[in-house]
């Protein structure tokens, strides 16, 4: 069944049962605002590179704007009641799901990844709204024995102020879900810099954020495409922003980590990956593979959890190879919203290059293409499988973010962890045993924030998603996300002196 929108037309261009979530303006205190000099940028469909809409190309002085906007709003709306910011969320869920077909529908014209992949991500959202919702009424305090007579020690956690919240473009939905929910549930404000690939499923998120009740100027949004740096120098720099929550690359937090230094803001950083997964010789094959497709292949590849490094022990090697492949070559890529579409395109021409300069160099190194290898129409690249990779290739160095799934041998488990800890990055690992022992020994070996033991799905909402070494500090989700957005203050309250016994 084909999943292309049937109601598109001269004024409803995308075909959305609700025309009003397609939104081409930034958003400062609850109104639609362009670029002062009205300039704006285009937006592509990754599939065929045609126009979809425009932006505006925001400045410096725009997000200031917003900044000063959020910060007078955050005098108030940090004194909105726990249980009102709960409301607010319950409701911004309902209209998540009632919601979800145009919000797929936004995120497969923008992002291009299948229809069925879209429309899990809005539900998979959904559940960060819903977690955050229960968070809003669950930011106790805290009451510590006093060593000083006639005192007592109170600790109560309040919001931390205005947060700058920098999204990237491969969860459209996802990304700013995780970080704006939390910023209601604890009494906090935003200024949000969405990315220019997919900025429409950003700003329908922020009309239902409207509709839910949040007040004019709690969440404001920028968009920008050639003045990014500028502005996010702005939004790591500016002394009225107190937080900072970035997700992307490695080489780019680290820039604004320095920026954010001169100010000391708290920062979250989920930061780039190459996970390691592990396929044991007394793997279950079926679930190791069912987990392996999972990991890898979800949004074709360009996830920060995937599995970019797929070590397999040389007794299952051959065996787990052919079974993986089999269900690769199921795959269907194109268009998101074709019929029985199950990958989309890469996101940009940029994507598939890599992902064809990795091949290319694992090949050259000894690697044999098993199946695909193959680019398609602009920037598709066909899933691949390669056998045979050597441990000393690009890919083993380097983030692919695309639908490459290389397998390298190993011998034994000593052998098999330092391989996967020779990383500068530690985001997520994943492996595949029945041994218990075993199962606790690598989880715990394994130099990562996430480890997936038997499974190759593990961001939810309820647990603390983020990574250790240079895949950056601070979690989101769980009640951890939560404290992310909140300061713990301590206070001492004494007693008349005759009062002291």
């Amino acid at each position: 069944m084909s999943n292309w929108p049937t109601k598109i037309s001269k004024e409803n261009p995308l075909g959305l049962d609700d025309p009003s979530l397609f939104i081409q303006h930034g958003i400062i205190g609850g109104k639609h605002v362009d670029a002062a000099d009205g300039a704006t940028f285009t937006v592509d469909n990754p599939a065929t590179g045609d126009v979809i809409g425009t932006c505006p190309e925001m400045t410096v002085e725009d997000t200031r704007r917003a900044i000063d906007v959020a910060y007078a709003t955050f005098q108030t709306f940090r004194h909105t009641a726990a249980a009102t910011r709960q409301a607010y969320l319950l409701k911004l869920n309902q209209l998540f799901l009632d919601h979800a077909a145009d919000l797929a529908r936004l995120i497969v014209w923008e992002n291009g990844k299948s229809y069925a992949d879209a429309h899990t991500e809005v539900i998979y959202s959904a559940s960060y709204v819903s977690w955050y919702a229960g968070e809003a009424v669950r930011q106790y305090g805290e009451i510590i024995p006093s060593s000083m007579p006639g005192t007592r020690n109170m600790v109560v956690k309040q919001p931390i102020g205005v947060c700058a919240l920098l999204v990237p473009w491969n969860f459209p939905a996802a990304m700013i879900t995780r970080k704006v929910a939390p910023v209601i549930a604890t009494g906090c404000t935003a200024v949000i810099k969405v990315p220019s690939e997919t900025p429409y499923t950003n700003l329908a998120i922020m009309e239902l954020i409207k509709r839910a009740g949040v007040p004019d100027g709690v969440v404001n949004v920028v968009t920008t495409e050639k003045n990014l740096q500028a502005i996010g120098n702005e939004l790591t720099t500016h002394p009225k922003i107190k937080k900072v929550s970035f997700t992307g690359s490695t080489r780019v937090g680290k820039i604004l980590a320095g920026q954010a230094a001169g100010t000391l803001k708290k920062m979250s950083l989920e930061l780039g990956g190459n996970a390691p997964l592990i396929v044991f010789e007394d793997a279950d094959i079926p679930t190791a593979v069912a987990g392996t497709i999972a990991s890898k292949f979800r949004g074709s590849g360009q996830t920060c959890v995937c599995a970019n490094r797929i070590y397999v022990h040389e007794a299952i090697y051959d065996e787990y190879a052919n079974a993986l492949a089999e269900k690769v070559k199921q795959f269907k890529v194109g268009p998101g919203f074709d019929e029985g579409v199950t990958h989309g395109p890469l996101i940009h021409m940029r994507q598939a290059d890599k992902v064809q300069e990795h091949v290319d160099n694992a090949v050259k190194n000894g690697a044999t293409i098993l199946v695909g290898g193959e680019r398609g129409p602009r920037t598709v690249y066909q899933p691949t499988i390669l056998t045979n990779v050597p441990d000393d290739c690009l890919l083993t160095t380097e983030e692919t973010f695309g639908p490459l799934a290389a397998l390298i041998k190993f011998k034994t488990e000593e052998e098999v962890i330092k391989l996967a800890n020779n990383s500068e990055v530690g985001l997520a690992g994943y492996f595949f045993s029945k041994d218990s022992d075993r199962i606790w020994r690598v989880a715990e070996a394994l130099e990562t924030g996430m480890v997936g033991a038997n499974t190759g799905a593990i961001s939810q909402a309820v647990i603390p998603f983020g990574g250790a070494k240079e895949s950056g500090y601070g979690k989101e989700g769980g009640h951890e996300g939560t404290d992310e957005y909140l300061v713990k203050k301590v206070i001492i309250q004494g007693t008349a002196l005759h009062n002291i016994k």
